[in-house]
């Protein structure tokens, strides 16, 4: 499809020559926001739609639809497209390329635009956005009305693919549009010529490391798999036969090696540590921190290709990007190495386990019955919740499905909006867990537009009364000393009286109340096709911070096995 057109026609014919240009690169999904600037982008979509050559989602909200672009990108593992109007609608978006920056996740912004000629007369919905995202993106192009858009949009497919030396991420291609936005007056959505545009196929430019016998030098050394790390860091530490600490969202947590509660016995431990391995990027917990920035501990990071979570040079970890080099860093395990931390984590699995019993169901008794559903899809929230599955999720002998998390910037926006995505791209039942304060920050998402097709998706609201991960950091200590009276839980705990269930009734989302782990387990279960269903647990985090406190101690006082 060329873009041969007269002056009064370039809006709708350059919406074309985009739109083609992305599908014949392999990119397959739009998400798409309603708005008058974009209208060009809209009607080519649709017409591109019908011939099979794309499919598009609708979201009234730009930041909703911003991350739902996200979990479809993160599920597929290929770039997504969206596009909205001009204004403030491009900066909702903000939040979902930020983390899209963070994750090395391909999102294609189309940004629609006034020309230039109207730019600084005070148009309406007209600001400076053609750079918006700064640093955010890999690279922001313009293209002015009436301009080819063909060489912006390789150099945008080239950005959102990446490089040796910059990762894969986000781009905004920013197109402004001259008046007339709508079709020619002759044209028909099945006239157009899109049955002759051959869809492409997208591959990523990494590959997994193949690990070869190690040599039998023994190291006592640990393998840490954080967010995104993958199957090889498991695979890594299954060839070394090294112990390996796997935060959920590794996708790693598996096999004889994972040690599920490797949090609170890195206390018992570290002093034994010789050297220690990173995969994928660390995010939940400050014992891994500390392993990490231990001076008498040498580290090293595995990176085949360029990290989008930190800059060369600021990290302590040694980077490494051969396979061999990696193996020959870490060494074999010594006899008896891997077997003692397996010994601590059965302890300290029987000593969680006794602080789980009682009812109503805790973060951590939710975790255990959802990670042991063996759901082929996960999201999991941030805050406590995460942290409740890094303790309490069992590693199994395999890996039974996927698990994602918003790790980028561990934020807490657009969880429902991203589980959609993720439900939508891979077709599959997915479920995503969340604290209430979680849900209510992207609660809007849950409106549900005539026309688009609904994914089979379970959210799980932890409904703990507010912000109770608060209470497990440093400011749990000041609310308890009275100093700052009740300001801590104001400001902090912010309490909130939501009625959940008439939120989900009104959206048209099915409700369930549980409060036990039987009639948890019991939804797990099974769920119909299309069904979009709100579970709520009620509990407490009144005595949250003590019972934290208490169980790291009792852990943290296991002894060394054989000593």
């Amino acid at each position: 499809m060329s873009v041969h057109h007269d002056r009064g026609q370039r809006a709708i014919l350059t919406a074309r020559e985009v739109l083609a240009s992305l599908i014949s690169a392999g990119i397959r999904e739009l998400v798409l926001s309603p708005g008058s600037r974009s209208a060009p982008l809209a009607y080519a979509a649709a017409e591109a739609e019908a011939a099979g050559k794309l499919r598009v989602h609708v979201r009234i909200d730009e930041r909703s639809a911003a991350f739902m672009a996200l979990g479809l990108s993160q599920a597929s593992c290929t770039p997504v497209a969206l596009a909205a109007t001009s204004g403030s609608a491009i900066g909702q978006m903000l939040p979902a390329v930020m983390e899209a920056n963070h994750t090395a996740t391909p999102l294609l912004v189309l940004s629609a635009d006034r020309p230039d000629e109207l730019h600084g007369t005070g148009a309406s919905q007209t600001t400076k956005q053609k750079t918006l995202f700064g640093e955010h993106v890999r690279a922001a192009l313009n293209v002015a009305a009436g301009e080819c858009p063909k060489e912006a949009i390789a150099q945008a497919l080239a950005a959102l693919r990446g490089s040796d030396a910059l990762p894969a991420g986000p781009v905004q291609l920013n197109l402004q549009f001259r008046d007339p936005l709508t079709p020619e007056d002759a044209s028909r959505i099945d006239a157009q010529p899109w049955t002759h545009i051959t869809a492409g196929t997208w591959e990523e430019n990494r590959r997994q490391a193949a690990w070869e016998p190690p040599a039998q030098e023994g190291r006592r050394t640990v393998v840490v798999a954080g967010h995104g790390a993958g199957v090889e860091a498991q695979e890594f530490a299954r060839v070394q036969g090294l112990p390996l600490f796997a935060e959920p969202s590794s996708n790693a947590r598996f096999g004889e090696n994972a040690i599920g509660h490797y949090r609170p016995l890195i206390a018992v431990g570290q002093e034994r540590i010789e050297r220690v391995v990173l995969f994928g990027r660390p995010t939940l917990s400050r014992p891994v921190g500390r392993l990490l920035a231990d001076p008498r501990i040498e580290a090293a990071i595995w990176e085949p290709a360029p990290a989008p979570w930190y800059e060369p040079g600021r990290r302590r970890e040694q980077p490494i990007s051969d396979p061999a080099a990696l193996q020959e860093f870490a060494g074999a395990g010594p006899d008896g190495w891997l077997e003692s931390w397996k010994t601590l984590d059965a302890q300290a699995g029987q000593l969680r386990t006794a602080s789980d019993a009682g009812e109503p169901l805790n973060g951590a008794a939710v975790a255990q019955v959802l990670w042991s559903a063996q759901l082929p899809m996960l999201l999991i929230g941030s805050s406590n919740i995460v942290r409740d599955f890094d303790l309490a999720a069992v590693p199994a002998a395999e890996q039974l499905g996927r698990a994602f998390a918003n790790r980028g910037l561990a934020g807490i926006d657009g969880t429902i909006s991203t589980a959609l995505g993720l439900a939508l791209a891979s077709g599959e039942r997915t479920v995503a867990v969340m604290g209430d304060i979680t849900f209510a920050h992207d609660a809007g998402s849950m409106v549900w537009t005539r026309g688009e097709a609904r994914p089979t998706l379970d959210v799980v609201v932890y409904n703990d009364q507010g912000g109770a991960i608060f209470s497990t950091l440093e400011h749990g200590a000041v609310a308890a000393s009275g100093r700052y009276a009740s300001s801590v839980d104001r400001f902090f705990g912010t309490e909130q009286v939501m009625n959940i269930r008439a939120l989900a009734e009104g959206y048209g989302w099915k409700y369930h109340r549980v409060e036990q782990a039987s009639q948890l387990r019991d939804l797990m279960a099974g769920s119909e096709p299309g069904a979009l269903r709100i579970i709520e647990v009620p509990a407490s985090r009144e005595h949250l911070r003590a019972e934290n406190l208490e169980l790291n101690q009792l852990i943290g006082a296991l002894g060394w096995p054989g000593e």
